[in-house]
């Protein structure tokens, strides 16, 4: 007997029908002899329209208590699943994300977990049911509030589960038959990937693919969880997110994926002092209001005036807040102005195998110059190359990035089936 974790995503539990097919799976895989514990997420776009009438009744609602409405989408999925496991005549339990035993800090709308402790479900499965978890949610250790994670944040409650729970693998299901060469609503001949490194995803990721979030792939690498990336709408294999270990080195594509971001922005602080201490200020500065920072580009001085501009990117939805502490300091720094840019995106090349081969760069720049796109920005890392481009560049990056490192596949055509691709 095995055990398998299962995450199924808003556009496989959409309606009604979408349920009954995710409850059919699910007990093909109990009648196959495994414990299964189900991690959901809320209905279709559930979680979008709670957000939208929250800001109805407030500009700025308590975080406290947004958190408490935006989980109910996920309690509401849970016990829907489980009456459909039960009239196909397998008992099941839904638990929220505290009952299931899942520990988090108190930060509302981007907790992270501190611990699982799984009891219940535990008790659960050596009754013989299905444990259906609600996703994305917990419970602070100090306050014992209702916390969520930030979105997409099922998956990581999937793996965080299967990794408490000693599971076999985790199954995420998702609109898309797997993880692909590229984004299929861009590159319609994008290949699919039958296995992938931890290493690679996190890339990805990170990068802003949205199949897998950022903190479930930074969990299955730590704990060794095998992820399997498939669609709830085909009984087709997906793709496995294993440790580098587990591939076959010898067919390792140089270029596993090109990536893209549309959700970040720009920000030169132009005529900074060149003496030590001022960048310092600056980050320290953008981390006290909270915000994340991507690439960074310092130029070299001028010699006339002997003051630098430091450009950096960050996430577009802190972009007015990291302004507005930057302006603040205008004085006590004593830069000259400062410049926002919110219509760029970030298109990214990933892959193992650029460790071994030279000129990945030259040829990932050029596909690029051949297609027209200006880069602005460039940052790199041991399997990475990422560039900030024209927004409205994007897909001709992507594009021409894709077919420059071989990845086309005209014999086939990606599906995508359901919405969003999470």
């Amino acid at each position: 007997m095995g055990r398998v974790v299962h995450k199924y995503g808003g556009s496989s539990v959409a309606d009604a029908d979408c349920i009954k097919r995710v409850a059919q799976r699910i007990v093909a895989t109990k009648k196959a002899g495994n414990d299964v514990v189900v991690v959901i997420s809320a209905m279709g776009d559930t979680t979008d329209e709670l957000m939208d009438l929250a800001q109805q009744v407030s500009p700025l609602p308590p975080p406290r208590e947004l958190d408490m409405l935006l989980t109910s989408g996920e309690r509401i999925s849970a016990a829907l699943l489980a009456m459909a496991i039960a009239n196909l005549g397998y008992e099941a339990r839904s638990f929220t994300g505290s009952q299931a035993g899942v520990i988090t800090t108190s930060a509302h709308g981007n907790a992270r977990i501190i611990d699982i402790t799984p009891s219940r479900i535990e008790d659960a499965l050596a009754e013989g049911h299905v444990a259906i978890v609600a996703g994305f949610q917990g419970v602070a250790q100090d306050t014992k509030d209702i916390t969520t994670m930030g979105r997409g944040a099922s998956d990581t409650t999937a793996v965080a589960l299967a990794a408490a729970l000693e599971a076999d693998y985790c199954e995420i299901y998702t609109d898309v038959d797997g993880i692909f060469t590229a984004d299929p609503r861009i590159v319609p001949a994008a290949q699919q990937i039958p296995k992938i490194s931890y290493e690679e995803m996190l890339e990805m990721a990170a990068c802003g693919a949205k199949v897998l979030h950022l903190r479930c792939v930074e969990y299955a690498r730590r704990y060794n969880v095998p992820v399997h990336v498939r669609s709830s709408f085909s009984q087709k294999e997906g793709t496995w997110v294993v440790d580098a270990k587990e591939l076959n080195q010898m067919e390792q594509a140089i270029i596993s994926g090109v990536v893209q971001d549309r959700n970040e922005a720009k920000i030169t602080v132009v005529g900074v002092p060149d003496k030590p201490g001022e960048a310092a200020r600056i980050f320290e500065t953008v981390a006290g209001a909270e915000t994340n920072i991507d690439m960074i580009v310092q130029n070299v001085s001028a010699v006339a005036t002997n003051r630098t501009d430091i450009s950096f990117t960050l996430p577009r939805a802190d972009g007015a807040r990291a302004m507005s502490a930057l302006a603040r300091m205008k004085d006590a720094v004593g830069y000259e102005q400062l410049l926002y840019d919110d219509q760029i995106g970030k298109v990214s090349v990933v892959g193992v195998g650029m460790r071994s081969h030279p000129g990945v760069s030259a040829k990932f720049f050029s596909a690029l110059a051949d297609a027209g796109v200006n880069i602005e920005m460039i940052s790199t890392s041991e399997i990475r190359i990422s560039v900030v481009v024209d927004e409205n560049l994007v897909d001709v990056a992507v594009t021409a990035a894709h077919t420059a490192f071989d990845l086309d596949d005209e014999h086939t055509q990606a599906v995508v089936y359901g919405g969003t691709g999470r």
